[in-house]
C-alpha cells in the first residue's frame, strides 16, 4: 500500500507543478517558457497516475482526489510559505482517513 501512496503523491506533485507553472505565467507574469515545464509535468502526471494498481480509473481518480488535496496543502506550506489553519488540518485528516479506507478496501476486492 505504501507504493500506491507513492504513485499518487508523485502524480500529485507533477500535476501541481504543472498547474503552478501556468499560474506563474498567467497570474505572476513570469516568462512563457514556464509553460513548457507545465505541459511536460501534466503529461508526467497523467502517465504516473496510470501506474496505480487499481482496476478502475474512476476509483483511482477518487483516491487521487484526496491525495491531491493533501499534496496541495503541502505545496501551500512548503512552496508558498503559508500556514495551515485548524480547518485545513481537520479537513485533511478526514480526507486521509477516507482515502485510506477506499484504497485498503479496493485492494481487498470488497464490494457491497
Amino acid at each position: 500500500m505504501l507504493r500506491e501512496f507513492g504513485v499518487y503523491f508523485l502524480a500529485a506533485f507533477f500535476e501541481i507543478l504543472g498547474c503552478f507553472s501556468f499560474w506563474l505565467v498567467f497570474k505572476s507574469q513570469k516568462s512563457p517558457t514556464w509553460l513548457a515545464l507545465g505541459i511536460f509535468c501534466i503529461i508526467l502526471f497523467a502517465y504516473t497516475l496510470t501506474k496505480a494498481n487499481i482496476e478502475f480509473a474512476g476509483r483511482a481518480y477518487v483516491i487521487y482526489g484526496g491525495i491531491y488535496i493533501i499534496s496541495s496543502l503541502m505545496w501551500l506550506y512548503v512552496v508558498e510559505k503559508q500556514s495551515f489553519s485548524l480547518w485545513d488540518i481537520s479537513g485533511v485528516l478526514c480526507i486521509f482517513l477516507g482515502i485510506f479506507i477506499m484504497l485498503w478496501g479496493s485492494q481487498r476486492g470488497a464490494s457491497l
